[in-house]
């Protein structure tokens, strides 16, 4: 058993699999529609993603109280903690201060909070990578430095399906919003630095996502051992679809599919796909 306790929080759309496997500790996010707050995997996502297309606002996501991940640090455990892109949540200074909190009454406990700079599939490979190091043996300190230096050569690109929810959210202007959407043109968006940016677009599915698969391999070359997580928002026959596409680009070490859960499918709408290699 490893002596080192790996936490996340719920943005990272794990696959269950690989938080059973390395007994990996999430602290769920909050979404809100209207008054009622629930924890992120709290509510089935075929029900989410029904409800969240009812729903005239966009639902509201917040960070997790700092007393619930100072909760997540009990144990004897070492612990390191890998949180959704501090650019795009609160997430992150809410760890560190649960952290600063834990060491007030415990000194020599030992904590690392590490901003992945990303989010979703793209945290998720993070979180897994630290989980198997530290089964793997590595030190705390090993597994930290080695995690933020890989970071940064994390490739992540996604199409959406429809910019409702970004029309909602007020980020984008509702004519043209309804025009892209009327015209059939789904939007590409690239997580690099922290932010996710739209980069492209293309008319049609088969279009955008052949585009996004063309960019995340030619980011890659054709001996590089890699891992592939693909996430989807409620459209797993997609998600199959762009595997196979990947499968005819790349040989990869080990592929994983998703769901994109809550916190980040508020954003991406139903119907995104998400492409994340490492």
């Amino acid at each position: 058993m490893s002596r080192i306790k790996i936490i996340t929080d719920s943005s990272c759309d794990l696959n269950k699999d690989i938080v059973q496997k390395y007994n990996i500790e999430i602290v769920g996010l909050n979404v809100s529609f209207g008054e009622e707050t629930y924890i992120d995997g709290e509510m089935n996502n075929d029900i989410f993603y029904k409800r969240m297309a009812e729903y005239k606002d966009l639902p509201k996501t917040s960070c997790p109280s700092p007393e619930k991940f100072a909760k997540s640090y009990e144990g004897i455990e070492d612990i390191i903690v890998l949180t959704l892109s501090s650019k795009l949540s609160a997430t992150y200074s809410t760890a560190v201060l649960a952290k600063n909190m834990v060491l007030e009454e415990n000194p020599n406990k030992r904590i690392e909070v590490i901003d992945t700079q990303t989010g979703s599939v793209g945290q998720g490979i993070l979180v897994a990578k630290a989980a198997q190091l530290a089964q793997e043996g590595k030190s705390l300190s090993e597994i930290v430095e080695i995690i933020e230096k890989i970071k940064n050569n994390i490739v992540f690109f996604g199409s959406l399906e429809t910019l409702e929810n970004a029309i909602k959210g007020g980020r984008i202007n509702p004519l043209a919003g309804k025009l892209i959407n009327a015209l059939n043109f789904k939007i590409i968006i690239q997580v690099i630095d922290g932010l996710v940016k739209p980069v492209d677009k293309a008319r049609g599915d088969n279009n955008c996502l052949k585009k996004v698969v063309e960019n995340v391999c030619s980011r890659i070359t054709k001996d590089e051992k890699k891992v592939l997580a693909i996430g989807h928002s409620n459209c797993l026959q997609k998600a199959l679809k762009v595997k196979e596409m990947m499968l005819e680009k790349h040989k990869f070490e080990d592929i994983t599919i998703s769901e994109v859960g809550s916190v980040m499918g508020t954003y991406t709408s139903k119907g995104a796909i998400l492409i994340s290699v490492l």
